[in-house]
């Protein structure tokens, strides 16, 4: 299994975008994205996503890693 990767918010975004989340509303620095019915919240503090922060987001999202990084 591969390991958790270092990433901007920005790259975390496009990367959920490709796997169709669509951008809903912002809260602050928070941005709130939506498939179906599950919801992300991506923190947007312009400095790298912690690991645990990336896999809370994944588990949000119902997305494993390994699909994640395909979308990259």
């Amino acid at each position: 299994m591969p390991r958790l990767p270092v990433l901007t918010p920005t790259k975390v975004i496009r990367a959920l975008e490709r796997a169709g989340f669509i951008f809903v509303r912002q809260n602050g620095s928070h941005r709130i994205y939506v498939r179906g019915d599950k919801g992300v919240t991506i923190p947007f503090h312009h400095k790298d996503v912690r690991k645990g922060t990336l896999k809370h987001i994944l588990e949000q999202g119902g997305l494993s890693l390994e699909e994640f990084l395909q979308y990259l």
